[in-house]
């Protein structure tokens, strides 16, 4: 921070998010902490590339004022990342109740025997935040253990190993119980099939053994009769 006078400045340093054909913007902060009105103008060594808005006002006294710089999208990164360019504030004390169309180039000027402070604020170039990693959370009950974080950052890569085997063992586990279960299944079918196979085989003997009995009754049957036939006729040749 810049503490003058008139005008305290945050920050001394304009950084800028770096990214090819973007346009980017960072801020100032102006507080007045006199009881006078200060106006301020903002001039930079390349005002082709920056927007400054507003690039001149009045901070009313005891307050603050924002400013807001925004870098025209570039085509090309500048060589090792480095910036030349600059900017300058001034500001003057202004009459009581100024407002914005009352200044004037001539309050900032020293010749003329004005009250003028100047800063002057460098311009870099810093890398743009990267966006957090997407990590997976794990539920309340049954989550898988996660490896831990070192003071670095870094993960441990023998306690990632040890949480990844202890993530991938119940799906294996659970692959096997599917797989004997589907076994136990396929072996109760086939042996239902073979019970009702025997069953049809039994019921089939049983009336192939009836036929067998009926049939032999039967034969029997004929023999007596023919017998007690021949007897008869014997009898009626004896008679």
């Amino acid at each position: 921070m810049s503490t003058g006078e008139l005008l305290s400045i945050e920050p001394q340093e304009l950084q800028f998010p770096f990214e090819l054909r973007k346009q980017i913007s960072c801020s100032l902060q102006l507080s007045n902490k006199t009881d006078d009105y200060v106006a301020f103008k903002v001039k930079t060594t390349n005002p082709k590339k920056y927007c400054v808005r507003p690039n001149t006002g009045v901070v009313m006294p005891r307050s603050t004022c924002d400013v807001i710089v925004t870098m025209q999208a570039q085509r090309e990164a500048p060589q090792d990342m480095q910036c030349k360019d600059k900017f300058l504030l001034q500001s003057a004390i202004a009459s009581p109740g100024a407002t914005t169309k009352d200044i004037t180039s001539d309050m900032f000027n020293k010749e003329a025997g004005n009250r003028v402070e100047e800063c002057k604020l460098r311009v870099a170039y810093v890398p743009p935040p990267q966006p957090p990693s997407p990590v997976r959370e794990g539920s309340e009950e049954g989550s898988s253990p996660r490896a831990s974080i070192s003071d670095n950052g870094n993960i441990n890569a023998s306690e990632f190993s040890a949480a990844s085997r202890a993530y991938v063992e119940p799906q294996d586990n659970s692959s096997e119980a599917r797989a004997l279960i589907s076994k136990l299944t396929e072996e109760k079918k086939s042996a239902i099939q073979q019970n009702n196979k025997l069953q049809q085989e039994l019921e089939l003997l049983r009336r192939e053994s009836n036929r067998s009995r009926g049939g032999g009754v039967s034969f029997i049957y004929v023999i007596l009769v023919g017998l007690l036939g021949l007897l008869m006729g014997y009898l009626m040749k004896k008679t």
